[in-house]
């Protein structure tokens, strides 16, 4: 699959703040960038930093009266599809240092307040099987709302409200993930078909020795998504933070498939 990635951001700052960009799409071994050109007007240097767990580039910014940024880029996904249900359990004894941090509680993914939910829920079930019986679960149980949510909502909200955006879906999904006792993490990707059309958030289980994408929306497939970063949850993920406040004057975000 080959991704056609644009996007434009416009924002306004009545007072000057630094602001940190994530929005290129990751070099990795499943996903080969093609092209790629990023542009910023500002009056100050852009400096490039490594993403969380050294995947993908962050890039920090100046935001003085107007920041208007735009990235383009042609992105090959070579990936094969995922299936959770095939893949088997890793014991949390067993699992590598770096993947042990996404068996614990964060901001928004407060896992540990749903470990008794998933034990009555999935009671018999372990492994890729128990994945896709969560995947399942949050797809079936959320709607897709726009307005639902907002910066501050948890898993556990989006848990009693039963609606939400993809960010929602991906939150609730680690939530449960990791209650379970796999190790899951947000993903923040670019996919066509996402309606509306937008930066999309996904997931990624650990199961069987390594990291498998699913979409808990539904919305894409693996081997269309192409990933820009992974962490803990929003706050690690967002295309964009700012330390100040801003307005934004325009935002798009297109992603076509490739011939």
């Amino acid at each position: 699959m080959r991704l056609s990635i644009e996007v434009r951001l416009d924002y306004g700052f009545a007072e000057p703040a630094d602001v940190l960009l994530q929005v290129e799409a990751a070099a990795m071994a499943d996903q080969r960038i093609e092209q790629e050109s990023l542009i910023l007007w500002s009056d100050t240097a852009i400096a490039a930093v490594p993403g969380e767990d050294g995947i993908g580039q962050r890039c920090w910014a100046r935001g003085e009266g107007r920041l208007v940024a735009e990235y383009r880029a042609v992105v090959q996904v070579e990936r094969p599809a995922v299936v959770l249900a095939d893949y088997g359990a890793t014991p949390a004894r067993a699992l590598p240092g770096a993947v042990v941090a996404y068996l614990m509680p964060s901001r928004y993914c407060p896992s540990d307040r749903f470990e008794g939910f998933v034990r009555a829920e999935f009671a018999g079930l372990s492994g890729g099987a128990l994945a896709q019986a969560l995947a399942d679960w949050v797809r079936a149980s959320l709607r897709y709302r726009a307005g639902t949510s907002s910066g501050v909502t948890t898993a556990l909200d989006t848990f009693a409200m039963r609606a939400g955006v993809c960010r929602d879906y991906a939150h609730l999904l680690v939530a449960l993930a990791r209650a379970a006792a796999i190790p899951a993490r947000c993903v923040s990707a670019y996919a066509p078909g996402v309606d509306p059309p937008d930066f999309h958030a996904v997931a990624e289980l650990w199961l069987d020795g390594a990291w498998r994408l699913v979409d808990p929306t539904g919305m894409a497939s693996c081997r269309d998504i192409a990933r820009v970063a992974v962490g803990r949850d929003a706050t690690d993920i967002a295309f964009m933070t700012i330390w100040g406040e801003a307005v934004m004057y325009g935002q798009s975000v297109t992603v076509r498939e490739l011939c």
